[in-house]
């Protein structure tokens, strides 16, 4: 992997499809076979992993004197986002932090208010929240969507609250040039759900198999009944919902409820 300051070795304690596969993008402790004599990051995602994380630098640390751990389980604010560097290339970030302060949300705590980035080519967009950008900004990132070869996915999520008819126009647009692939919405919580009327209303001429929404269940004071409840008014309102549940929740009782609903395949045969 090649960067503005040279190549580097990444390091992930997981491997998932939105990973790096390059040469230097590794998923265990150095290999037998000699690889460059590069700096080592290690990048950790997810809390859960920050042990296997410190492992894998100790391991890497063996073998090599620069070796660095960060990433977003460590509340890294992100910088400047570089294409294939911790995530696959296709992906691309446009914006970092968030004009909100959701209790239930890490991004503003580690990223800060929201920041506007240099747009960098790709067709799965995953700001946190892009439609919090300015303007001109969401429409740069458009054009640049119109120039891929691939439709454009937003698994990011477009922000309800921000959603107005002029955004609607432009993911139009893309469908038009057969540049739409798939977009995410978000219900998180209940008052969340007070948007679905008018994400139902705005996103009309989408087709259901195309529009997701991220779902949270299990928060404090959630009931087995009240998620499902959310999950199928998702469906019905004419999204694939996608059970997220709280970070705090160990419950097992919980799991079968968010496997059942992360699972369109599952859900939708039971609708039938």
């Amino acid at each position: 992997m090649t960067t503005a300051q040279g190549e580097i070795i990444r390091v992930f304690p997981r491997k998932t499809k939105w990973s790096p596969n390059d040469d230097l993008a590794f998923f265990d402790g150095p290999p037998l076979f000699d690889v460059p004599n590069l700096p080592v990051m290690v990048s950790v995602t997810f809390t859960w992993d920050i042990e296997r994380g410190k492992k894998l630098a100790h391991s890497w640390g063996n073998r090599r004197r620069e070796v660095w751990i960060g990433g977003p389980a460590f509340d890294d604010p992100g910088e400047e986002f570089v294409p294939g560097r911790f995530i696959k290339q296709g992906v691309t970030i446009t914006s970092r932090g968030c004009s909100k302060n959701c209790s239930f949300c890490y991004v503003r705590g580690r990223e800060g208010k929201i920041r506007e980035l240099p747009i960098r080519d790709g067709w799965v967009v995953q700001d946190n929240n892009l439609l919090a950008c300015s303007q001109k900004h969401i429409i740069k990132v458009f054009k640049m969507l119109q120039r891929q070869d691939l439709a454009a996915a937003f698994p990011g999520g477009l922000d309800l609250d921000y959603l107005a008819p002029w955004h609607i126009d432009a993911l139009k647009e893309l469908q038009d040039n057969h540049k739409f692939a798939a977009l995410w919405v978000a219900f998180d919580e209940p008052r969340g759900m007070k948007n679905l009327n008018k994400a139902k209303d705005l996103l009309a001429d989408f087709s259901q198999k195309r529009k997701f929404a991220y779902v949270l269940i299990g928060y404090e004071g959630d009931t087995h009944s009240d998620a499902e409840g959310r999950c199928e008014k998702v469906y019905n309102a004419g999204f694939l919902p996608f059970a997220m549940l709280w970070d705090g929740n160990t419950d097992p009782a919980w799991k079968p409820i968010q496997r059942k609903w992360a699972r369109p395949a599952i859900y939708r045969s039971k609708q039938a």
